[in-house]
């Protein structure tokens, strides 16, 4: 499953489209970015609400090829730059963690 599918069968919306649209390896969930770095696996996604630049920097020290941001959180503009800069892909749900986390594990994991 690409991105861009993932996008579409979360029903989110892609907010930085600058990006190779890859096929997602897997995805992992948190909002402390410390944990991020030292579990989330490259090629997959990151499901959080930790909306701002810094979350970008930790996507790109582990690959992360996608951020999604739930709860309709808002997305800074610093944000978006920083992602278009490394290619990484944002999309927002208004879903929370919980429900997206076992959508795309059902959608990938089936793959």
């Amino acid at each position: 499953m690409t991105i861009r599918e993932a996008a579409a069968a979360l029903g989110a919306r892609v907010i930085q489209e600058d990006f190779e649209d890859t096929e997602l390896t897997g995805a992992y969930t948190s909002d402390l970015l410390s944990d991020v770095m030292a579990h989330a696996k490259d090629g997959g996604a990151l499901i959080t609400i930790q909306a701002h630049k810094n979350t970008v920097a930790v996507a790109t020290l582990v690959n992360i090829s996608v951020i999604v941001i739930c709860n309709s959180r808002p997305i800074p503009d610093d944000m978006i730059a920083a992602a278009k800069d490394e290619g990484i892909a944002i999309i927002l749900t208004k879903e929370n963690q919980y429900k997206v986390s076992g959508k795309l594990y059902a959608l990938i994991d089936n793959v």
